[in-house]
């Protein structure tokens, strides 16, 4: 069904092409948009009307028509004072909320049906089936991007979305759930990563001119096949929340870059705080200095590089030495050796992965 917003907008756009005044009631005889007031006065005749077989009828001063969705009468539109004009004005705006209703019951069928696709709630024989309903190509290169606002729900988000990509694209937006934006998108160019990431920067300089300034944008694997989305939208939705712990910083994250991220985020939080407690004993990184853990960031940052390290920290090279000797006799792990450096680096890692699950209460 049509939103109640978009039949007013409709209306008020026939209104200043033909400067005749419209109302759209219901089957009830209830006002639903319009152009004038004084619903009411014609109340009555509405409901008779729409028990009639008849598509169109005058009645006083006024012409009706029946806009249907299915065969079914979904609407009443009144026609308010056109003269001589008004069967010919009343047909021509009938036909043009009639195209409407298609256009949107088309679009909440794929809707409905990209849904179900993205939550694996579709049997093979049904996506094939449906698919070819539709009219939607089943083989085609194709990714899931998940659309996040920093700062909970955005409800003009979707339609901002929607907007961007415009009514004749090959792609689909919905929403899946109520705390982001999900696009599948179709791949046109050779080369996917650049066509990706101008997409997700379009789409977040699009929504900051729409007054929604900061969100996280993570996209999955390219599937051939539609019944593969559901794959690329699992990636995706990992992207999203292993981002959000190690990558804070970026804005838009592939599920191809997330590397050793991936893995931690999976495992179970009693694993984690063994692991913690073997290498740390019974500290925490949280309890280093803020002098050792910028030390520990910028060597991890210059690849272990002593000379550049220091330099960026405008500290001699022996002070350096001084603070990496004296982190391997609290923890056990020399930095400078590649084996303790990885360790140390994904134990911080999984310190981080710990805190952010803990901040959700799990």
């Amino acid at each position: 069904m049509i939103s109640n917003q978009i039949l007013q907008n409709t209306i008020d756009g026939l209104k200043a092409i033909s400067r005749v005044d419209f109302v759209v009631m219901d089957t009830d005889g209830n006002e639903v948009a319009a152009t004038t007031s004084g619903g009411a006065e014609y109340s009555a005749a509405t409901r008779d009307f729409a028990k009639s077989p008849a598509d169109s009828q005058e009645f006083a001063k006024y012409q009706f028509f029946k806009i249907y969705d299915d065969q079914v009468t979904e609407y009443i539109l009144v026609v308010v004072g056109a003269g001589e004009n008004s069967y010919m004005v009343g047909k021509m705006a009938a036909f043009q909320l009639q195209g409407l209703m298609v256009a949107y019951k088309e679009r909440f069928d794929k809707d409905n049906f990209i849904k179900n696709l993205l939550l694996d709630n579709l049997l093979l024989v049904d996506i094939y089936s449906r698919s070819k309903k539709l009219h939607i190509p089943t083989e085609a290169k194709r990714t899931v991007m998940i659309v996040e606002p920093h700062e909970g729900k955005d409800n003009n988000m979707l339609e901002a979305i929607r907007s961007y990509f415009g009514t004749g694209s090959k792609d689909f937006v919905t929403a899946v759930d109520e705390n982001n934006i999900v696009i599948v998108k179709e791949i046109q160019d050779a080369d996917p990563k650049a066509e990706l990431e101008k997409t997700a920067m379009g789409i977040k300089g699009h929504l900051e001119k729409e007054g929604i300034s900061k969100v996280h944008v993570a996209y999955g694997n390219i599937v051939n096949e539609i019944k593969e989305v559901s794959r690329s939208y699992k990636e995706a939705k990992m992207a999203m929340d292993v981002g959000k712990i190690f990558f804070e910083e970026r804005g838009v994250i592939a599920y191809s870059e997330l590397g050793i991220g991936r893995l931690i985020y999976q495992l179970p939080i009693p694993l984690c705080k063994m692991f913690i407690s073997e290498i740390f004993g019974g500290k925490s990184p949280d309890d280093f200095d803020d002098e050792t853990i910028t030390t520990i960031h910028k060597f991890f940052e210059n690849s272990l590089n002593v000379s550049e390290t220091s330099r960026q920290l405008f500290i001699h090279r022996n002070t350096l030495v001084y603070r990496l000797d004296k982190l391997q006799k609290s923890t056990g792990l020399d930095l400078r050796v590649f084996e303790d450096a990885i360790t140390f680096k994904i134990a911080l890692m999984v310190v981080k992965y710990m805190k952010y699950m803990e901040s959700f209460d799990y």
